[in-house]
């Protein structure tokens, strides 16, 4: 087991109609708060006035800046930058999913910088200090909610990065899984992939004697496995929804990573599809994360072979591991296929003209990976392999 230092501060409010609670755990941190959201969904559904009204009876003056988009892009955060400089903002809200929460963490960051916040993104400038945030979580995914992390896209050359520092993680986040409810069913399963995606991460590390997080993560997948036709079957089935909410959470909070070197190769190589086609993160992870098991497997063939017996119930075939092996790769695609995800870049209709420059993009500042480096042949036939 490695070294580490496990220390989250982010306070979970879980439940139904906790999001009336908004207003009370705000206006600890100032009177003045930047409200930051996507769509117009958040207004149609009556999220919009719940949060407005609780934060209206404690006093605070609202600033608000709408318009988040999947993959959220710098400019916006630029724009949220000046917002909070202008009207001296003490407190950020964000009600969204993962993409609202890293667009108001890198304000956060960018508030308390006096250059550019994309320095953050590309190594010039490491982020020190963040507003505070809250958030008010409607789409379990991306586990922003209480990660020190975040990715932003730059529209200028397309670069899709991330930056992270413990300051990011948000003081509360609020999780009703009642606010879940009217996720489309494609959206619900990319949320799904990109939690499972990050507990898979975490599992393939190179560490020995990590029973106990081997096991969590292997608990963690099952739940959401198990759970994940329900909540597609039964939008507002609030026990299934409950399981899926918390274990996104929980896959992305660090505490499964606890110990371990995780990969994150995978992420890497994801993010130059949807920061050049602005496909859903989800659905680029369903893609990549078996086109890599099957490129990496064969590292440590006993890892896969734990991973098909323990996650997918594969008898584990001791004349054959590579067969038991392969055998959980091809039940991992044929989950993400039942879900409705793609499992190759034609089903999301992406051609091979950009392989290339995605390879030579995802490894300009070195390989990527952990399990094993991947330079940029290697990521080239990883997208050779997800066609």
């Amino acid at each position: 087991m490695h070294d580490f230092i496990f220390q989250n501060s982010t306070k979970i409010i879980f439940g139904k109609e906790k999001e009336k609670l908004v207003g009370q755990e705000a206006v600890v941190y100032g009177k003045k708060l930047l409200l930051h959201y996507g769509s117009g969904r958040i207004k149609q559904n009556g999220l919009y006035d719940t949060v407005v009204k609780s934060l209206q009876d404690q006093g605070i003056e609202i600033i608000e800046l709408a318009g988040v988009q999947p993959n959220p892009r710098v400019s916006l955060v630029r724009e949220g930058v000046a917002l909070c400089k202008e009207h001296d903002i003490n407190f950020i809200l964000a009600i969204g999913g993962g993409s609202v929460i890293d667009s108001a963490k890198a304000i956060a960051a960018g508030t308390k910088y006096d250059g550019d916040v994309w320095d953050f993104f590309t190594g010039k400038a490491a982020v020190t200090e963040c507003l505070p945030i809250g958030v008010v979580l409607t789409i379990p995914a991306a586990g922003s909610e209480s990660s020190s992390g975040t990715v932003i896209t730059n529209e200028d050359g397309w670069y899709k990065k991330s930056s992270g520092h413990n300051t990011m993680r948000p003081q509360f986040a609020i999780l009703n899984p009642e606010l879940s409810y009217t996720l489309p069913a494609y959206q619900t399963a990319c949320g799904i992939t990109d939690m499972m995606a990050h507990i898979l991460e975490r599992y393939f590390t190179n560490e020995k004697n990590v029973d106990l997080t081997d096991r969590l993560c292997e608990a963690a997948l099952r739940a959401i496995i198990h759970n994940a036709h329900t909540v597609l079957d039964e939008p507002t089935n609030y026990d299934a929804r409950a399981e899926i909410m918390w274990s996104g959470t929980i896959a992305h909070n660090d505490l499964l990573g606890t110990g371990r070197i995780g990969d994150w190769g995978s992420h890497d190589i994801e993010h130059e599809i949807s920061g050049i086609y602005d496909i859903a993160h989800g659905a680029g992870l369903a893609i990549i994360f078996p086109a890599w098991m099957k490129y990496v497997y064969k590292h440590d063939v006993n890892r896969f072979v734990q991973f098909a017996n323990r996650v997918w119930n594969i008898e584990i075939d001791m004349n054959n591991l590579e067969k038991t092996a392969l055998a959980g790769i091809k039940k991992t695609e044929q989950f993400f296929t039942s879900i409705g995800m793609p499992i190759t870049l034609k089903e999301a209709e992406i051609g091979e003209e950009h392989l290339e420059e995605m390879a030579k993009k995802a490894t300009e500042n070195g390989p990527l990976g952990n399990f094993i480096k991947l330079y940029e042949a290697d990521v080239y036939q990883i997208y050779q392999l997800a066609k």
